[in-house]
């Protein structure tokens, strides 16, 4: 008790003296975030990766770096003055050790987005250490030009901190005034906000505090906000399944077991645009890295690249308005073939504790359909060949499985994602024998639209690129701000060709009258800016077949959750496939109103710990913010505090249903499971 009595007193009495250095030095810390935000600025403005408002860029940026430096303030203060009461030089080298780590972070950050165009959240810690080495491989590694730098910058901290700091001497009034600012910025999560004049989703991003982004996300990662919902309760007025008409609802069948079991209600909206065929038709999936509805078919906001695909279109029934259901790759295979809920990181990421569950792929396996899935690339990156094998595939083609006369993608820094688009379809077609007597579905996932972006025969897709933008008229001055971005856009126009030429080869083929493509994109390109929030999540989908009757196009929007269960629905309808009554799908099936509208209400998972989106009809719910969703999947936000809390209740019920998954609730009972997933 003695000694904590001295400790309290010398800590008294250090106080002012210890602030006052402390303050000295975090000064000189503000002062190189300020020159690290000056030099994310110019970047910014030199790269010309998109044209942005300098001045409302500039003072948001700056403005954000200042209160990202307030709340580190407090946070590092409390140690160091701790460690002052002993020693005064242990406290210096604390604080520059810590402030020096925290610059390099932040630096570190920066080349993330730079090279992603979105910051890195708590998504990293989703990732296991082999799909982290593989993700770094495809942005290039760490160059000996950034080593150098980061070198640089930790010589040049150290030279401010100790040379300059001996000269600063802090009035303690402003040192009072700094702590108690820096406690209720802390204490109360204010910032100042973004300047209206931001109108871009790429400017809005990019004003962002890079290490406070990461530092916030990675707190409500660990410490997740409990919701507090009761979905049972009679006076809650959320519903996933709202009860408001014009949003499809569902009959719950165990909640306390089963969180998502439902009556399996999808109406089969497919039939009436197909011939009916003598024999179960074949399905192609085919799964495209980052087409994004921006860059593809007519009326894309950033112009055509898909040429081929735009006419395809044409011979289809497609959704301009649809939705992919994550902003990354993980997110497909669940959603796509399973409709599934995403659990914490996504539903691959559970691994081995995945729970029961069926799938298009396990439910036409029981319906005597022969499965595979090919993919260029790595299949146990982000858990898709186990998720593969979880639901009965019968056969997983990934490079590993590609023979010699194959070639792969060019390496970057040794690194290549693995085989591109077109060596993908010709070992399919390789594969795949046209007279099997079994109905097949077959799913096909891409890699060559992806980061580094880098092709064989990559003068042809330049020259295509160039070529391209020629036919859609653009000016001297929009070619220049497209150029930025060649290699995108060549990869687009590389996939187009390799689709062009799959398509009209599997025409010659014998099976070809019996088989059902379906074509979407996992999710958006992030490599090409946003232009809105929704825009990450907006892709094109085309069901084609020379079984289809008439085409049609439709402006209603569905996601990537409705694909299964309208295929059930179609096939049970058509084919005496069998299918369970009860099921566990988000998804409520394919929309064919011809007119924008929206049935459906999803959620959607940006990255591997951030759901942060839902869709509840023409609403969009973004973290705290809502927007009206508008034809042509534009959006604006809107002040209506009725729909913000409909679907704020709507977002929540999800949520509260998503974390009994998460506790270990089931997805589908034993002897449903047992029925479908066995022959």
């Amino acid at each position: 008790m003695k000694n904590l009595k001295c400790f309290i007193k010398k800590l008294l009495s250090n106080f002012l003296p210890a602030l006052q250095s402390y303050c000295a030095l975090s000064a000189l810390f503000l002062l190189l975030l300020f020159l690290t935000g000056s030099y994310e600025i110019i970047a910014a403005v030199f790269s010309k990766v998109q044209k942005l408002p300098f001045l409302p860029v500039a003072g948001s940026v700056l403005l954000n770096y200042l209160f990202y430096w307030l709340r580190t303030f407090i946070i590092l203060l409390s140690p160091y003055l701790l460690i002052y009461v002993f020693s005064k030089k242990s406290a210096s080298i604390f604080f520059i050790f810590s402030a020096t780590v925290l610059l390099l972070l932040q630096l570190a950050l920066i080349q993330y987005f730079n090279k992603s165009m979105v910051p890195l959240g708590a998504d990293l810690f989703a990732y296991s250490i082999a799909d982290i080495k593989q993700t770094l491989g495809a942005s290039g590694g760490v160059s000996i030009l950034q080593i150098v730098a980061f070198i640089c910058l930790i010589a040049f901290s150290l030279l401010v901190f100790i040379y300059i700091s001996k000269r600063i001497r802090i009035h303690r009034h402003i040192a009072y005034i700094i702590t108690t600012f820096s406690i209720f910025v802390l204490i109360t999560g204010f910032s100042f906000p973004n300047l209206s004049s931001l109108k871009t989703e790429y400017a809005r991003t990019f004003v962002l505090n890079k290490s406070d982004f990461f530092i916030s996300q990675s707190y409500h990662y660990f410490f997740p906000e409990k919701i507090e919902t009761d979905i049972y309760s009679d006076s809650y007025s959320g519903d996933f399944g709202n009860n408001m008409a014009q949003i499809k609802d569902f009959i719950y069948a165990d909640e306390a077991k089963f969180p998502f079991l439902h009556k399996d209600q999808t109406p089969d909206v497919l039939s009436p645009f197909f011939n009916k065929s003598n024999e179960k038709p074949n399905i192609v999936i085919i799964l495209v890295e980052g087409l994004g509805r921006a860059f593809t078919n007519e009326g894309a906001a950033l112009g055509n690249f898909t040429p081929f695909i735009d006419s395809l279109s044409k011979e289809s029934l497609y959704w301009n308005n649809f939705l992919s259901s994550a902003g990354r790759s993980f997110g497909v295979l669940p959603s796509v073939l399973g409709s599934l809920p995403f659990a914490k990181n996504g539903f691959n990421e559970l691994g081995e504790n995945m729970p029961k569950h069926l799938s298009l792929i396990s439910i036409a396996r029981h319906n005597g359909y022969k499965t595979a899935f090919f993919y260029g690339g790595d299949s146990r990156f982000d858990n898709m060949n186990l998720f593969m094998k979880k639901n009965g595939a019968d056969h997983i083609y990934d490079e590993f499985t590609f023979p010699d006369g194959f070639t792969k993608l060019p390496a970057q820094n040794g690194f290549t994602w693995g085989y591109g688009d077109a060596e993908l379809f010709r070992r399919y077609l390789q594969l795949q024998l046209e007279n099997d007597n079994n109905p097949e579905l077959n799913v096909l996932f891409t890699v060559a639209t992806h980061s580094p972006f880098l092709l064989n025969n990559q003068e042809k897709y330049n020259q295509l690129f160039e070529e391209r933008m020629d036919q859609l008229k653009f000016s001297a001055d929009k070619k220049n701000a497209y150029r930025l971005y060649r290699p995108q856009y060549a990869s687009i126009l590389y996939l187009d060709e390799a689709v062009r030429n799959f398509i009209n080869i599997y025409k010659q083929r014998s099976d070809f009258q019996k088989t059902i493509f379906i074509i979407t994109g996992d999710h958006r390109m992030p490599e090409i800016p946003m232009l809105t929030k929704i825009d990450r999540y907006h892709v094109p989908l085309l069901i084609y077949s020379p079984l289809l009757k008439r085409t049609a196009s439709f402006s209603s929007i569905s996601s990537h959750f409705d694909i299964t269960p309208s295929l059930i629905a179609f096939l049970n309808n058509n084919y005496a496939f069998e299918k369970p009554t009860l099921e566990s799908w988000i998804g409520s099936g394919l929309d064919t109103t011809r007119a924008f509208s929206n049935e459906h209400q999803y959620p959607l998972m940006q990255t591997k710990n951030d759901v942060i989106d839902f869709i509840h009809g023409l609403s969009h719910l973004n973290g705290n913010t809502t927007y009206s969703v508008t034809p042509g999947m534009d959006e604006n936000s809107t002040n209506d505090k009725v729909t913000t809390e409909q679907v704020t209740d709507a977002f929540n019920r999800f949520k509260v249903r998503n974390e009994k998954l998460i506790q270990g609730g089931g997805l589908i009972p034993d002897s449903i499971y047992q029925k479908y997933f066995f022959h």
